[in-house]
């Protein structure tokens, strides 16, 4: 399971927000093992003044949180990383330009159809 929010500015962000769900999704579903059918995704368009962050950073400055169940590797953690940066270079926006975080929780710590997640039966692995 995973959740995604994405965080840019509302200029760049809404024109290209398929495009890049599905360059979000492509990474996960590659690094992390998320099946092609599951994505959760959510887009905070942001204006400037809501946008707060370090000078240096461009237009094109976003942000992606992904909250996920505990369990993956640091190298299914980092393929993921990897492919977020291919698609997001691929979308014209520079390494310089994105910021990735995976928090992760314990499957108790979700509830999902009515069934507290450590009991939920998954089609996919997470403890990869």
């Amino acid at each position: 399971m995973a959740q995604v929010k994405v965080y840019g500015l509302a200029s760049v962000l809404a024109p290209s927000r398929a495009a890049v769900s599905d360059a979000v999704h492509a990474a996960l579903v590659e690094g992390l093992g998320i099946p092609a059918d599951k994505r959760f995704h959510r887009f905070f368009p942001l204006a400037p003044e809501d946008f707060v962050h370090p000078a240096g950073r461009s237009e094109r400055y976003t942000i992606v949180e992904v909250l996920l169940f505990a369990g993956r590797s640091e190298q299914a953690k980092k393929k993921a990383y990897a492919a977020l940066y291919r698609g997001f270079a691929a979308l014209g926006t520079a390494a310089e330009d994105l910021e990735v975080v995976l928090i992760e929780t314990p499957r108790v710590d979700w509830a999902i159809r009515g069934v507290p997640g450590d009991e939920l039966a998954l089609s996919y692995a997470v403890e990869t």
